[in-house]
């Protein structure tokens, strides 16, 4: 059953390239209108508009510093239930849902054709869709082409402070979609501070149906396989849920052709019917 699984991801996670960028590439192909913009020069403001801008940011940050700080001081932990869904992202209607959200594909680092888009349905939900497009330029480097990705911004804390989300209470991801028949694979990215971490990632494949009926997609944390730099890594390890950094979903299948996935919400849950740990040997390969 092992093999099984790790040939299924093997040909996804070889195309997911997405995960070979770093954060500060994916925004800057995402924005280029914001990130190629240069700002405004500070000799242009006035000193009063720098000491408001300035005070606005100190405001802003302090308040969300104290928030920290009363939240420490809880002595009785968070509300938490089990076997009930508790929300991370959703798409309510509002810009802020998507700005919480990177959009790239092969097309904006010029190794490919594929285009893709997120956008707010007439209901409210997140429609990621486009088209993917297998080709392969012809510049002598890229082998593999054709994949689009969305992937959640990097979360802070207050003055800038890098922040992860904390899943330790749970066991299980909740997707409630409405597909196209393709498979999406789910990237629960955990990026390290050096160069032999960045790349940190576990995948799994996401298989919709299409339709217009919506489907709870329901994975548990150990079926998630490990991967560095888009390869099923030989050495497995299970996710650390406390050190989820990023969040995303790539489309990779080879499929040349338009794609369509909307999503209403992704949310964890701790399922008491889940016993398993890992589903997958944890053995090291020595190679000596």
């Amino acid at each position: 059953m092992e093999k099984i699984i790790f040939r299924i991801l093997r040909p996804h996670c070889r195309n997911s390239l997405v995960i070979k960028r770093t954060f500060y590439e994916q925004y800057r192909s995402s924005y280029p209108e914001i990130y190629d913009k240069k700002p405004e020069s500070p000799k242009n403001l006035t000193f009063l508009q720098q000491w408001r801008n300035s005070y606005d940011l100190l405001k802003s940050e302090t308040k969300l510093f104290l928030e920290e700080l009363k939240e420490g001081f809880y002595l009785l932990p968070k509300d938490f239930v089990v076997d009930e869904i508790d929300t991370v992202w959703k798409f309510d209607g509002t810009q802020k849902s998507l700005d919480q959200w990177i959009v790239n594909c092969d097309k904006d680092y010029h190794h490919g054709y594929s285009t893709a888009k997120l956008e707010l349905s007439s209901f409210g939900t997140g429609i990621f869709h486009g088209i993917l497009d297998t080709r392969v330029p012809k510049d002598g480097k890229t082998t593999h082409a054709g994949y689009c990705n969305i992937t959640s911004i990097q979360k802070f804390k207050s003055f800038g402070r890098r922040d992860y989300y904390n899943w330790v209470n749970y066991n299980e991801l909740v997707l409630r979609i409405r597909g196209d028949g393709r498979c999406y694979m789910l990237n629960i990215l955990q990026k390290g501070n050096i160069d032999l971490t960045q790349y940190d990632c576990h995948h799994y494949v996401m298989y919709t149906r299409g339709g217009p009926y919506w489907q709870v997609v329901r994975i548990p944390f150990s079926k998630f396989v490990f991967n560095t730099k888009g390869e099923v890594n030989e050495n497995q390890y299970p996710v650390c849920d406390a050190h989820i950094t990023n969040f995303g979903i790539t489309l990779a299948d080879k499929r040349p052709g338009p794609f369509r996935l909307e999503i209403d919400y992704i949310g964890t849950c701790y399922n008491t019917n889940i016993r398993e740990e890992f589903a997958y040997e944890t053995y090291n390969v020595d190679r000596t």
